[in-house]
């Protein structure tokens, strides 16, 4: 296909050139009718470019086809069979996948380290989960995917499972062995769901780790705004192989979808491709060398140490690490990565993307360049020098993995949308989660509902908000109490 075509971009820019009136949504009409101080904020070409999928970019019928050869285009620049753009981010796009593959109480292997997004999906859906233990590195108290065999184990307790969902990268950049799990899949006939929301550039460059369309995943969700150039929410669905019909997948998108989709996130996604396929590969050399350079200084610093593949992968680890992902260990300054985390935002206007007890993360995209290393390597060196304001730093308590890990006693619509209680947390142990708990972010729940709490989860929690964690879809954040299904 031609891939310098844009046909979003070239159809948003003949509407403008055929100076069309329109008589329908969205009501601010080209920004004429915005408020002129939201108008200095957001921009005039915003509100341009804000038009109606159809009958504004495209005629009534659809008959330009500008989505689908929009589409096509994408699924050709990554080698897919097809291609589907979301507007409600991979959120929606995974909970798609979920249910194209698998109907209500039916099983679906899950690892269990998925973002809350998934376990949102399970809720809606009735799906009942098999959940699939991620590789917990006891050393640096973090989870990496789970093993091909770990799935294989899982298929054979439960060969009734409509198929498997992983989570490659993680947010940590750690990768699983797809091949690996695809192969223990398709011995079986089922289909393989990637959700890999933060590897949209992954196909681009080949000094990246390997992406899920080239390891034989089914499905692959990816959110094109977390690493590539998308606007927020901006997601797609790449599917291959015929274990899944792509009407499927297109039905169960319109049922979760927005029938008043954004063509500012069409328009960027589309754009997006083009500049990946035309001059991808340079862009990331060019990435690829910054950050094996910002790595090395950051490791430099006295108290740092950043995790490389050293420190990630091997046997009973992740089978690969994304370099993009820096994920600096700041333990050994005597503090924990909230509290340098927000130290650097307050004094150096800097954000980080993720913390955790013992580390921080800062993502280097494409766009990034010297002047944007020199930025973050400045505000790292100084909450170096002033450790000794961030100490003493709140002691997180987090469990060993048998602690950590929770029974599912209820499937978690059951437990979601039963009747519920709200308990102090002192008194939730032993009882079952009514509600989601996630540390956000990365997302990904400690307990969920239909798990039975123990006081080690209970005690990791609050001990993480003490000391700067985030639990922000809970009912009660401080998780002073907790929402627990009722007893009778």
């Amino acid at each position: 296909m031609d891939q310098s075509k844009a046909p979003v971009l070239e159809a948003l820019a003949a509407y403008h050139a055929e100076g069309q009136t329109p008589f329908t949504p969205p009501g601010h009409k080209q920004g004429r009718g915005a408020d002129p101080r939201v108008r200095d904020v957001l921009g005039e070409a915003v509100f341009r470019s804000d038009v109606l999928a159809i009958s504004g970019l495209d005629d009534r019928r659809s008959g330009h086809g500008v989505l689908d050869e929009a589409q096509a285009l994408m699924a050709d620049a990554v080698g897919a069979e097809h291609t589907f753009f979301s507007t409600c981010g991979s959120s929606l796009s995974v909970k798609s996948a979920m249910l194209a593959v698998a109907g209500p109480y039916e099983k679906l292997l899950v690892g269990r380290d998925v973002h809350k997004s998934v376990v949102s999906g399970l809720i809606l859906s009735g799906i009942r989960p098999v959940w699939v233990d991620p590789q917990w590195d006891a050393r640096l108290h973090l989870a990496h995917p789970p093993a091909a065999a770990a799935f294989a184990e899982a298929f054979a307790a439960h060969p009734d499972a409509r198929g498997a969902l992983v989570t490659s990268p993680t947010p940590y950049g750690a990768c699983a062995d797809l091949a690996a799990i695809a192969e223990v899949c398709h011995e079986r006939g089922r289909p393989l769901i990637v959700d890999e929301a933060w590897g949209a550039h992954l196909p681009f460059h080949p000094a990246l780790p390997t992406w899920a369309m080239d390891a034989g995943a089914d499905v692959c969700v990816t959110s094109v705004h977390k690493m590539g150039s998308g606007l927020e929410q901006g997601s797609v669905f790449h599917l291959q192989g015929d274990l899944l019909a792509p009407e499927v997948l297109r039905n169960r998108e319109d049922l979760l979808g927005t029938t008043s989709p954004s063509v500012l996130l069409y328009a960027a996604m589309d754009g997006w491709r083009r500049q990946m396929v035309e001059r991808g590969g340079e862009l990331y050399d060019d990435a690829l060398a910054l950050a094996a350079s910002v790595r090395a200084e950051i490791d430099a610093i006295d108290g740092m140490r950043v995790h490389g593949r050293e420190d990630f992968c091997g046997p009973g680890l992740a089978a690969d690490l994304d370099p993009l992902q820096i994920i600096v260990d700041v333990s050994e300054l005597g503090t924990t990565g909230y509290r340098a985390t927000d130290w650097i935002r307050e004094h150096h206007q800097v954000n980080l993307h993720l913390a955790d007890h013992r580390r921080l993360n800062a993502q280097l995209t494409h766009a990034d360049d010297e002047h944007t290393a020199r930025v973050l390597l400045t505000a790292l060196r100084d909450v170096a020098a002033h450790a000794d304001e961030l100490r003493p730093a709140g002691r997180v308590e987090v469990p060993d993995p048998d602690r950590l890990r929770l029974e599912q006693v209820l499937l978690p619509r059951d437990a979601f949308f039963g009747r519920t209680e709200q308990v102090p947390s002192e008194e939730a142990s032993g009882r079952i989660a009514a509600e989601m708990l996630t540390p956000y972010p990365p997302g990904i729940p400690t307990a969920l509902p239909g798990e039975r709490l123990n006081k080690d989860v209970l005690r990791y929690l609050r001990t993480g908000v003490d000391a700067g964690m985030v639990v922000p879809d809970a009912v009660d954040t401080k998780v002073a109490s907790v929402r627990v299904v009722a007893e009778d």
